[in-house]
């Protein structure tokens, strides 16, 4: 097959996609239109359900979760998502490896499908690692915010309630969200157990085992959070330091190879015209 099939091929996985997006938008059109990934994704995953492919493993939930839940995802849409990613990757080998070189073929026959299987777990890991580092940015201050609702007489759920509200910050999203659970009668175990797996923070699960340590046997709440803060706190001093001592060979590197030739290069011009005759 020729690129002008590839092309043909590619064109017409968008114009579906585009077809889906036109529907949706006719169907709801006071709705914001939805983004093209999103459609994009969605008709993979439907596409992917279709065929058979949305077996789940349990570990796809708990990095969905960890995630934030993407786009409304579920476990068995990641496993539908991944299927037809495989599926689509591998037509789209198939005619490159027709027209590739030696054992390239079979290696982008072999490596097409694989990535894009993996390409879901890629980026839920990213998406989760992205989620961990803005909530680890705002856990300290989240924490001392708790403390002194706690200090202020508030129980500690509803203290994680009310800085939920008042936060603007990831971190204090998903405490609203557990104060709201428990208010709709979901036990408090429970709701601290997902509030765990949305934020996997090591500092989140000594939050809620404090917590828990506290409506158990009325131990004091307030200097457990106090000492969770300093040590957020310290432990944010320390990434910062790491971030800075990788940045200087970056700002090394960016001099060497920008600086110094433009100085070299206005040492060259400057000797040319001393040495060029007038």
């Amino acid at each position: 097959m020729t690129r002008a099939t590839v092309a043909a091929l590619l064109a017409g996985v968008l114009a579906a996609a585009a077809l889906v997006e036109l529907a949706a938008a006719r169907r709801s059109p006071r709705r914001p239109r939805p983004r093209r990934s999103a459609v994009l994704l969605a008709l993979l995953a439907r596409l992917g359900r279709r065929a058979g492919l949305a077996t789940a493993r349990g570990d796809i939930a708990e990095r969905l979760v960890a995630a934030g839940t993407p786009l409304g995802l579920a476990a068995h849409d990641v496993a539908a998502l991944k299927g037809a990613l495989a599926l689509a990757a591998a037509l789209v080998a198939v005619p490159l490896a027709a027209g590739a070189p030696g054992r390239l073929g079979l290696l982008l026959l072999l490596a097409a499908p694989a990535g894009g299987f993996l390409a879901p777990d890629a980026w839920l890991a990213r998406r989760a690692r992205t989620r961990a580092a803005v909530m680890a940015r705002e856990l300290p201050d989240v924490l001392d915010l708790v403390r002194v609702a706690v200090e202020a007489g508030l129980p500690a759920v509803r203290a994680l309630g009310d800085v939920g509200r008042r936060h603007p910050g990831l971190l204090a999203g998903e405490l609203r969200g557990t104060a709201a659970a428990t208010e709709l009668g979901v036990p408090r175990a429970q709701a601290l157990a997902e509030l765990r797996r949305r934020a996997p923070l090591e500092a989140v699960a000594a939050l809620t085992a404090a917590i828990d340590r506290s409506e158990r046997h009325g131990a004091p709440l307030s200097p457990a959070l106090a000492a969770l803060a300093a040590e957020a706190r310290a432990e944010a001093g320390r990434a910062l330091a790491e971030r800075a001592a990788r940045a200087a060979p970056k700002i090394q590197l960016a001099v060497a190879l920008l600086l110094v030739p433009a100085v070299l290069l206005l040492v060259a011009a400057a000797a040319a015209a001393a040495l060029l005759p007038r």
